[in-house]
Parts: structure tokens; C-alpha cells; sequence
């Protein structure tokens, strides 16, 4: 047994003895080259393992290079080879590829993995007998060719069987060959003629092309003569039409001056009737001026009598002053009263207008951090959706809850200076980061039922300590760190609630955890050392400090920092809170400014009703007052104004007189403007009938021209037309006369006929004059004769032989012998297989009984073993061969069943069933069966007790030393890491324990000798 703790080395026995004995890496499962296994910073190792033998023991060295993976062998200390040490082990049955032989630590989950199969050839290998496993596979080599052989011999007897029914048809094929032939023949006197029939279809289609193509030339001989006087006369008409475009353009420019003389007499004769209107318009208003003047002096008149009648009616109000008096020093003091309100008013609208500056900067600035925590939102949202969802439900719902439950960490949480946002998210798991924080434990409950049962978020939440640690001090002073660079601790750099920070440092020590620099990075082995800091916090790097249990060695690793990705934003908590307390005090202050102006306000509003009051009594006692000396002063305007209009009289008749002369002026010149006119207007009608002419004329010409291109461009198109039908008629014509020699080509090629040689001979017109002339009937009787020659189908191969060189008889004969000859030799053949197979069959039987039997016996003894094992730990398991088909040898495979609780039944054992406890049970109880029936020398397992609770690790233990320590087993290594109190031991046990460690001598200082001699030293003296 060898017992040592993890990492000491004792894997390292088995990784030596499994590459000493020429076994491969991959058994191992640890690196995939020998050089890996030799102990780090040397380039050689070496393996020396001696073996139990008679007569001579074997001594097996094995030297690894790590530059190169070779190996150098010695046997006995002589030189060998890896194969010489293979043939070696093999002789003594070691098998370190066999799981259960050598069971390494890293195979041991696989040993469980194994198939039945695999099983199977691994027990045969490990307690079978040596010839077992060889007649296994002999089996399943016999098994393969018996069903090749049984393959082969249901296909020749099937072959038999169609050569015998082809036989029998073969004599009525015969007949069928000949008929079949006679419509061959005739189909190929058909496809000679059908060449000639094509050739003579496509000389007479030539023949009439180069007829029509003769014709057409004539034709358009004919169209290019008649096109030359039409073209002579085209351009004697293009001509005249020209000389007559140029008359009408000289008429236009005339008519066109005459026309702009026209116009500018009809606008001087508009002028005139403008100026006509003009004077009409001034004697009409001079006539209303004067009807309005004798209106207003009637007005006037009528005024000044009601104006002197009310006067004569007005009495004197000269006792109304010492009233008017006392209103106006009233109106005095009113005014007194509303100046000082106005005062007061401005000034506490001046302290109204201050204020509102004043709230609306710190609401800006009260905006700007909530800006930054809609950042950190924003930030939730888009990473943690469920956590974000969560936030808005509980904002609406916070008075479901007796106690406050505050927002997830990473919102609470605010950095006093960002820069180091990464130290928090760094030492702070993202699922606390993203935790809500509760300090009632039933709040904390109904909260995560709600959001997680109900609305089925995915959501985190945490309860604060009852006992607040938000003011934990920390271990030691941040003052007697700063020797090794350390400037602050973690929870200094975070403003939190108390709740939160409280959490905080109860569950991640932040009130602890010192925050360093690149001198505490330059100096860490110091720090390490000198502080026992359990963590540490350098510029970029987070370092880990523990220290080992088993040899106190302190152990520290390190790890990049990342960045932060959540709380680099940065809202102050002071700066907020002060500007919510200036908020609130400003809106109370302009609260109460308001309600002064309201109070202000309503006292002028009366004050303005009393000075209105005042002025309108006042300005009636005015008006009394001042009446009578108003109503004069409007009878002396009114009168003067009656003179001044009776002044300004207008003489009608002499204005009348005036505007009729100048009427009459322009009138007479009028009259001359419109026989200038008439005149000009007959000129251009004169220039107008002689364009006209010209005009007409030019129409004509145009037509005639115009008739005559028509005529020139249909002769053109035509000539076109029959120029492009004579070339695609002489395309045609040079094709079908390719064709032509194409086709008598192809005709004499047909009939073997020489090229020089001009006549068809003469048998082969005998024989087309029995045949269609048309190529439609032709094709029809090429049609009716394949048809016809088709229907002998199915012919055997024997009779599609060269015909022609046999008679009739000789032909019948040949394929009677032919098939005959087939008969013959396949007859004979099948029993042969027959025979052969029935011979594998015998030594398949033989070799089964042979293997099966005892095999059977095998697993017997060890299904009784391991039931017996089995029992005694108060559990079920049985072990039997399994097979589907007997005669499938490949299937046969070794069933493993157990159970470890009464009330189930029993399972097979797989890697998903059984748990990882209960396969390593059944493992080792396997191994245990196999103890007394191994032919091996040694067994290895490796920490086979890892995943067993201490009941079963107990019982299999003392299974183990009960089993491997009887007479006549093979050597047993038991490795474990642990051990419980209080195991049974036995006499024949060797307990290997190996130590490591930092106060362990060094390899190259061990001298054994040296320490027995240092014994016996010891028990002298004693």
C-alpha cells in the first residue's frame, strides 16, 4: 500500500512502472511523450524495475531522453530492445494496457465506460487461460468466413438454377435469331437507299432556288433603271420650293414692321381715351366738393343753434372746487400707497426671479448625476435584462415590503474616483454585482417568489447582516502598509448605503483588502511575506495568498486585472444629496416669495379700485365745472369754421367750360391717329393676300415633292427587299449545293461505293426498285421493320455469337456445347463449398466448446465472488455472458448488474446510472473477483476510493487486504491519497508512505547506506 498526500509523487510509482515494463503513454493518460514524464529542469531520467522469476530475477532499465523522446534498454544490464522487453513481460502474462490488471488514476472513470465486449476480451486476457482469448478471436475469424462461404454457395446454386432454365430456352432463340435477321437485312437496304432518296430531294430543291434567284436579278435590274428620272425630278421640285420659302420669309418681315406700326397707333389712341377719362374725372369731383361744402355749412349752422340753445340752458358750478380739493389730496395718498406696493412688489419679484435662477441651476445639476445613473441603467439593461425589469417592478411596488430593499449593487454602488472602478469589479462576483440587497429575510423571500416564481426572471438577491459591519476596522491601519505602497483599503474608494456596504464587508472583507501600487508590485514577495495579507491589489494585477496544510508553504498566484465595464461612471453621493436639501429649501423659499406677491397683488388690486373711484368722481365734478366754459369755446370754433367754408365756394360752370376744351383737343387728335391706322391696316391685308399666294403655291410644290420621295422611298424598299431575298436565295443556294455533295457523299459511303464511280450498279437498283421512293415512306417502313425486329428480344447470349461463320446446325450445336461445358463445371464446384463449409462449421464447434465452456466456468467463479462481496456490504450484483446470437462471437461480452438499495432492482452498470461512488464500488469489487483467478504477477489501482463515502470505502478496504493478502495471489498496489481511522491491517502488507516537501533531502543527497549505518550506530549505544 502506498499512502502519501496529493501532489507528493505517488501517481509517479505507477507512471514508472507502467513505461519501465514498455507501455505506452496513452495507457497512462497523463502526456502523450515519454520525455514529459522526466522530472522538469533535467534533459535525462531513468526506470529500474526488478521482477520476481525463477531462477533468475529480471532486472529492466529504461533511460529518457527529453530532447529527442528515445529510449535506451537494458535487460539484466545488458542491451535490448523495446521489442525484447515486450516478448519479456508478455511471457510473464503483465499486461499494463489491461484495465484489470493496471488500473492508473486517470483510466479509472473509463474502466467504467467499458463496453460487455471490451470487458469480455479484458477478462480473457487477465485470468483466462492463455489459449482462451486466442480461440475467441479464432471464432470470430471462423465466424467470418463461414458467412462468406455460406454466401458463396447460395450463389452458385442460384446461378445453376438460370443456367439450366437459359438452356431451355435457347432452342426456340435460335429460330427467332434468323427471322429477326431477314428484318435487319431489310432494314439496311432501307438506310442505303433513304442517303440516294435525300440526295435527289436536295438537288431538285437547288435547282429551283437558282430559278427563282435568276428571276429576281432581273427584277431588280429593272427597279435601278426607273429610279433615275424620279430622282431628277425630286430635285427640280426641292428647288422652286426653296425660291418660294424665300418670297414668303421677305413678306413676313414686311407685315411684321407694318403690324408694329399698327400697335403703337392703337396704344397712342388708348393714351387719348386715357387722358379723356382723366379730365371727365376731375370735373366730376369738383362737382362733389362743392355739393359736400354746402352739406357742411348746413351742419355747421344747425351745431352752433343746439350749441348756443344748451348754453343758454347751463347753470353755473363754481361751488364743486373745495370737494375737488379733497379727492385730489386723496388721490395723493392713494398714489403714495400703490408706489410703496409697486416698490415692495419689484423687490420680492427680483428675489422670485433669483430664486427660480437659482433652483433651475441646481435642477441642471441634479439632471447631469441622474444622467449619469440613467448610464448605469442603460449598462443594466443591456447586459442583464431580467435585472433590469426587476428594478422597474420593484419602483412600483416598494410598498408590498415591510423594510427597504435597495437596487442591484452595481446601482448602489458609486465610485469616488472611477479609475478605480476595476479593483471593485474585479474582487466583486458579477452575480452579487448584480444583487439586490434586503434587510428583511421574509422581504427578501416574497420578493424573489414574485420575480423569479412568478414572473420567471432571472434574478439575484442577497439579505444584509443583522448586525451592521459597514464600520468593521480593518486588521491593521492603512498607515503601517503604506511602507510597502499601499494607499487605501477597497471600501475607501465606495460610497454606498449602509445596508450594502454593510453586506460588503461581511461577505468580500472589503474593509481588508488594501488597494497598492507599481511599488507594491516591485516589492509583492516582500509584501507577501511580511504582511500575510490573504489579497492584494497592485496597479494592474489582483494577487491570491495561501498557505499549504500540509507544509505550511506560503503560495501565492496572480491574475491580470480586466477592465471596468459597469461602474466607471461616477456620481458624487455627497454632491447629490446637498443639492436635493438646497432644492427642497429653494422651492420653499419661492413658495413663500409667491404667497408675499399674491398677498402684495391684492392689495394693489384695491388700491387701483379706490384711485379709479376717486378719478371718476373727481372728473365728473370737473366736467360740471368746466361745462359752460366748453360749450363757448365750440359755438366760436364752429363759427369760425362757417366763415372759412363759406369762403371756399367753387364755380362750377367755368371748370365745365374748361374741361370741354380740352376734350375737344383730344378728340381731333384721335381722329387722326385712326386714319393713319386704316391706311396701315390696308397695306398689310395687300401684303397678307400676296404671302397667301406664295404660301399656297409653296404647298403645292411640297406636295409634289413629297409624293414623289414616297414613291422613290417604296421603289428603294423594294429594291432593298429583293436585293436582301437574292442574297439569303444565294446563301441558300451555295448550302444546298454542300448539301447535295454532303448527301452523295454520304450515299456512296452508304453502299460502299468507290468516289470516281458516277453510276449506281446495277443490283443495287434491282434492290431499290422493290423499295419506297418518298422519304416518308421510307421512315414509315424503317419504323415497321425495327418495331418488328424488336419484338425478338430476350435472346441469350450464346446465340448473339458470330453467325456468319457457322451454318445453322453448327450453330445449334456450338451453344448446346457452350452451355454444357458451363454446366460441367459448375456442377462439381458446389459441393466442394458445400463440403468446405460444413468442415468450418465441425471446427467451429470444436473450438466453441473449447472456449465457451470454460469460459462459462470463468465467469461463474467469478460471478460467485463477486455476489459474495457484494453481500457482505448488504448490496446486490451479479455478473453473466451476454450475447444476443450464439453464433455472433464478436457480440459476446461480460454483464456487470448491481443494485445498492433493497428497494430496486438490479441495473446494469454504466457511466449515467450508478453514481460515481457506486461505480468505483463495483469496480474494485470486480477487481477483487478477479484477485484469486489472475495469472498476472502484480495488480495496480491508483485512488480507486476517491469517490466513496466511508462506509464503502471501509468494507472495501478490508475486502482488499482479506483477498490480496491469501496464499498464492498476485502482488497487489493499493495507492490512495487518504486513509480512514482504525482499518484492518495484515502481517503480509508492505505500507509505502511517500513524503514531499520543502524540508525533504534532495534526490542527489540520499544515501541509504549512509542511513543504515547511522542505524546500527543507534542501537549500539542503545
Amino acid at each position: 500500500m502506498i499512502v502519501g498526500a496529493n501532489g507528493t509523487g505517488k501517481s509517479s510509482i505507477v507512471c514508472a512502472i507502467c513505461l519501465g515494463l514498455a507501455g505506452k503513454t496513452s495507457f497512462i493518460g497523463r502526456g502523450d511523450k515519454v520525455g514529459l514524464y522526466v522530472k522538469r529542469g533535467y534533459s535525462k531520467g531513468h526506470i529500474e524495475l526488478e521482477i520476481y522469476r525463477r531462477p533468475r530475477n529480471l532486472i529492466v532499465r529504461r533511460e529518457i531522453s527529453v530532447v529527442n523522446n528515445q529510449s535506451v534498454w537494458q535487460i539484466n544490464g545488458e542491451h535490448a530492445t523495446q521489442k525484447m522487453v515486450e516478448e519479456q513481460t508478455s511471457a510473464l502474462n503483465i499486461q499494463v494496457g489491461n484495465l484489470c490488471q493496471f488500473l492508473p488514476q486517470e483510466k479509472v472513470g473509463e474502466f467504467a465506460k467499458m463496453s460487455k465486449i471490451e470487458l469480455l476480451e479484458a477478462t480473457e486476457k487477465s485470468v483466462g487461460p492463455p489459449e482462451m482469448y486466442k480461440f475467441h478471436s479464432d471464432l470470430k475469424n471462423y465466424r467470418e468466413k463461414e458467412k462468406e462461404l455460406e454466401n458463396t454457395c447460395k450463389e452458385k446454386s442460384a446461378a445453376l438454377e438460370k443456367m439450366k432454365q437459359r438452356n431451355e430456352r435457347n432452342e426456340q432463340d435460335v429460330q427467332r435469331y434468323y427471322e429477326r435477321q431477314r428484318h435487319l437485312d431489310k432494314i439496311k437496304m432501307l438506310e442505303r437507299k433513304r442517303p440516294w432518296v435525300e440526295y435527289e430531294v436536295a438537288r431538285q430543291e437547288h435547282e429551283e432556288v437558282k430559278r427563282v434567284r435568276d428571276q429576281l436579278k432581273q427584277e431588280l435590274k429593272a427597279l435601278k433603271e426607273a429610279q433615275a428620272p424620279m430622282t431628277r425630278k425630286i430635285q427640280t421640285v426641292e428647288r422652286q420650293c426653296r425660291e418660294q420659302e424665300t418670297k414668303i420669309k421677305e413678306k413676313g418681315s414686311e407685315i411684321k414692321n407694318i403690324t408694329q406700326e399698327c400697335k403703337q397707333k392703337q396704344d397712342d389712341l388708348e393714351r387719348k381715351d386715357k387722358e379723356v377719362e382723366e379730365v371727365q374725372q376731375r370735373l366730376r369731383m369738383k362737382k362733389d366738393e362743392e355739393i359736400d361744402r354746402q352739406k357742411r355749412i348746413s351742419n355747421t349752422k344747425k351745431m352752433i343753434e343746439d350749441l348756443q340753445k344748451e348754453l343758454n340752458t347751463t347753470r353755473n358750478y363754481d361751488h364743486v372746487q373745495p370737494e375737488i380739493d379733497q379727492i385730489s389730496s386723496a388721490l395723493r395718498r392713494v398714489q403714495q400707497d400703490k408706489g410703496a406696493v409697486d416698490s415692495e412688489k419689484v423687490e420680492l419679484r427680483r428675489e422670485k426671479e433669483n430664486l427660480e435662477k437659482e433652483k433651475k441651476k441646481v435642477m441642471i445639476n441634479i439632471k447631469r448625476l441622474e444622467d449619469m445613473m440613467h448610464i448605469k441603467e442603460e449598462n443594466l439593461r443591456n447586459y442583464f435584462r431580467d435585472t433590469y425589469n426587476a428594478v422597474l417592478w420593484l419602483r412600483q411596488n416598494r410598498n408590498r415590503f415591510r423594510g427597504h430593499i435597495y437596487e442591484p449593487i452595481m446601482l448602489e454602488l458609486n465610485m469616488k474616483d472611477s479609475r478605480n472602478a476595476k479593483y471593485i469589479e474585479n474582487h466583486i462576483p458579477m452575480n452579487d454585482m448584480r444583487a439586490f440587497v434586503c434587510v428583511n429575510m421574509d422581504d427578501m423571500g416574497a420578493f424573489l417568489s414574485e420575480v423569479r416564481d412568478k414572473q420567471r426572471l432571472k434574478v439575484n438577491a442577497v439579505c444584509a447582516p443583522s448586525i451592521s459591519a459597514a464600520g468593521r476596522p480593518p486588521t491593521r491601519p492603512i498607515q503601517e502598509l503604506q511602507m510597502y505602497g499601499f494607499v487605501s483599503y477597497l471600501r475607501e474608494l465606495i460610497d454606498a448605503p449602509e445596508p450594502v456596504m454593510s453586506y460588503l464587508c461581511e461577505q468580500y472583507k472589503v474593509y481588508d483588502v488594501p488597494i497598492g501600487t507599481a511599488r507594491t508590485k516591485m516589492m509583492i514577495e516582500k509584501v507577501i511575506s511580511e504582511t500575510q495579507l490573504r489579497q492584494i491589489y497592485t496597479g494592474e494585477e489582483r494577487y491570491s495568498v495561501k498557505k499549504s496544510i500540509y507544509s505550511n508553504k506560503i503560495i501565492s498566484s496572480n491574475t491580470q486585472l480586466k477592465d471596468a465595464k459597469f461602474l466607471t461612471v461616477q456620481v458624487d453621493v455627497d454632491e447629490r444629496r446637498r443639492l436635493e436639501d438646497l432644492s427642497k429649501e429653494v422651492t420653499s423659499n419661492l413658495n413663500a416669495v409667491e404667497s408675499r406677491i399674491a398677498e402684495f397683488s391684492e392689495k394693489q388690486r384695491l388700491l387701483e379700485r379706490k384711485d379709479n373711484e376717486l378719478r371718476t368722481k373727481k372728473k365728473e365734478l370737473l366736467e360740471m365745472k368746466s361745462r359752460r366754459r366748453q360749450i363757448e369755446q365750440k359755438i366760436s370754433t364752429k363759427n369760425d369754421s362757417l366763415k372759412q367754408m363759406e369762403m371756399d365756394t367753387i364755380n362750377i360752370e367755368e371748370e365745365e367750360r374748361k374741361a370741354n376744351a380740352k376734350m375737344k383737343a383730344i378728340h381731333n387728335q384721335k381722329a387722326k391717329l385712326v386714319s393713319e391706322l386704316t391706311q396701315l391696316i390696308r397695306t398689310c391685308l395687300s401684303l397678307n393676300m400676296e404671302k397667301v399666294g406664295f404660301v399656297l403655291e409653296n404647298t403645292s410644290l411640297t406636295y409634289q415633292k413629297n409624293r414623289l420621295e414616297t414613291e422613290y422611298k417604296e421603289s428603294a424598299a423594294e429594291q432593298k427587299m429583293k436585293e436582301q431575298q437574292y442574297a439569303e436565295l444565294d446563301e441558300k443556294k451555295r448550302r444546298l449545293l454542300n448539301m447535295c455533295k454532303e448527301r452523295m457523299k454520304a450515299a456512296r459511303e452508304a453502299c460502299d461505293l468507290d468516289p470516281n464511280e458516277s453510276d449506281i450498279p446495277s443490283e443495287l437498283m434491282t434492290a431499290f426498285q422493290s423499295l419506297p421512293n418518298s422519304l416518308d415512306e421510307i421512315d414509315a417502313s424503317l419504323n415497321e421493320e425495327r418495331s418488328r425486329a424488336s419484338c425478338f428480344t430476350g435472346l441469350s447470349s450464346s446465340v448473339r455469337v458470330p453467325i456468319f461463320f457457322f451454318q445453322q446446325k453448327l450453330c445449334t450445336c456450338f451453344e448446346k456445347s457452350l452451355h454444357s461445358f458451363m454446366l460441367k463445371a459448375l456442377i462439381p464446384h458446389i459441393p466442394l463449398k458445400k463440403c468446405e463449409l460444413e468442415n468450418y462449421k465441425l471446427n467451429i464447434s470444436q473450438v466453441k466448446e473449447k472456449w465457451l465452456n470454460p469460459l462459462k466456468q470463468l465467469v461463474e467463479q467469478i460471478n460467485e465472488k463477486f455476489s459474495e462481496y457484494f453481500r457482505s456490504m448488504q448490496c446486490a450484483g451479479e455478473i453473466d455472458l451476454h450475447t444476443d446470437n450464439e453464433e455472433e462471437y464478436d457480440k459476446y461480452g461480460i454483464r456487470i448488474r448491481v443494485k445498492f438499495r433493497s428497494s430496486t432492482q438490479l441495473h446494469e452498470l454504466t457511466p449515467h446510472h450508478q453514481s460515481g461512488g457506486e461505480r468505483s464500488v463495483s469496480t474494485m469489487l470486480y477487481l477483487m473477483a478477479l484477485q484469486e483467478l489472475n495469472r498476472c504477477p502484480f495488480r495496480v489501482v491508483d485512488e480507486i476510493n476517491q469517490g466513496m463515502d466511508p462506509t464503502n470505502e471501509r468494507r472495501v478496504f478490508e475486502m482488499v487486504v482479506r483477498t490480496a493478502c491469501k496464499e498464492n495471489t498476485s502482488q497487489y498496489f493499493f495507492i490512495t491519497p487518504k486513509l480512514l481511522q482504525n482499518l484492518t491491517y495484515s502481517d503480509n502488507m508492505t505500507v509505502l508512505c511517500v513524503y514531499n516537501g520543502p524540508h525533504m533531502l534532495p534526490p542527489g543527497r540520499w544515501n541509504l547506506k549512509a542511513f543504515l549505518r547511522r542505524r546500527r550506530r543507534v542501537q549500539v549505544h542503545n
